[in-house]
């Protein structure tokens, strides 16, 4: 039987049809800025998300990093929520690029209210505290187990930077699900952030690739900081032309990933061994061993002698997440195979 990967919806490889798309790219060396699907993928994007200009990058840590760098200057700081991935996730970039330190908020499931950001800010003229220069908001929270945040909220939230004299950033590595699962659109998130990080590697399907988003002048000292990371592409086109495959094709399906989540939760709901589940509101099922009936290390283990994958998630947490790889008839065997786990309990 196949393998069942419920790690991440990272594992996704491309599909016929999108391997055929990228074969069939036109390209050109995109340091020289002469790749025409480079620049489509950038352009159509940007207007996705009613912003001016796009900048494709290998991953979505180096849009993040290269978007805290541009807001920011040396003795600033950056808000966000504590467990948000620009400062759990990518290496203490915040501070080694940006030099920058960084005002860690308790999130509900990594949601930030205005009213917190607020009362982060440090006040003005005095020597003893770092300049507050940038909020960072994650839509879906990866922490909170795919968590999204309401409109009128991020509308709040905006507010408040913008009165403030904040730049706001949007970490959007799944903001693909966030729009699928609120109807939100993403045209209105240009009116509210000043860069969004968008991710092409994860429910979305492509290989490999993000694209940062805001305004030409930004994304012109954006280009010239990818530069001072490595980043520049030559023959970009043909991962682009993955991330292109992906947006026409593989947005509305997002659905189907968020309804096997659900699927997976009320099947683990009952089982004697899950002391706690995050309730999934889109792809990602988070939840919490009962340790005297199943360790971690041996849940992970005994699903993966079934041929199902799944991630150790920090204390006792577990996570499953699906995927465009992921298909009913792999749920089903998934879910048969949970309550198996609670006979062996915890070993002698």
């Amino acid at each position: 039987m196949p393998l069942i990967d419920l790690r991440s919806d990272t594992v996704t490889r491309p599909t016929p049809p999108m391997l055929a798309a990228m074969q069939a790219a036109a390209v050109g060396d995109d340091v020289y800025e002469e790749d025409p699907t480079v620049r489509e993928l950038e352009t159509s994007l940007a207007a996705r998300f009613g912003m001016a200009a796009g900048l494709f990058c290998p991953s979505g840590t180096m849009t993040n990093q290269l978007a805290i760098m541009a807001h920011c200057a040396p003795v600033s700081e950056v808000i966000c929520e504590a467990s948000a991935h620009v400062y759990l996730w990518e290496v203490g970039g915040i501070m080694h690029h940006a030099r920058a330190s960084v005002a860690l908020l308790p999130g509900e499931r990594g949601r930030l209210t205005a009213s917190q950001i607020a009362g982060a800010i440090r006040p003005t003229g005095n020597v003893h505290y770092p300049t507050t220069r940038l909020v960072c908001l994650e839509n879906t929270h990866n922490r909170g187990g795919g968590s999204c945040y309401q409109w009128a909220d991020l509308v709040e939230i905006a507010a408040v930077a913008k009165q403030h004299g904040l730049a706001l950033h949007l970490d959007g590595a799944r903001i693909f699900n966030a729009l699928v699962a609120t109807g939100q659109r993403s045209e209105d998130y240009g009116t509210l952030f000043d860069s969004i990080s968008v991710c092409l590697s994860k429910g979305l399907g492509a290989p490999v690739g993000s694209v940062l988003l805001g305004s030409q002048e930004f994304i012109n000292g954006c280009k010239r900081l990818r530069k001072l990371f490595g980043g520049g592409w030559r023959q970009a086109g043909y991962l682009a032309a993955a991330g292109l495959f992906a947006l026409e094709n593989n947005v509305a399906r997002l659905a189907d990933d968020h309804r096997r989540a659900a699927q997976l939760a009320e099947a683990l709901r009952p089982l004697p061994y899950v002391a706690e589940i995050l309730a999934p509101e889109t792809n990602l099922v988070i939840f919490r061993l009962d340790e005297s009936h199943l360790t971690v290390a041996d849940c992970l283990s005994r699903l993966e002698a079934q041929g199902i994958k799944a991630s150790g998630f920090g204390g006792s947490w577990v996570r499953f997440v699906t995927h465009l790889d992921v298909t009913d008839d792999m749920l089903a065997r998934v879910i048969a195979a949970l309550p198996e786990l609670a006979g062996a309990g915890r070993p002698a």
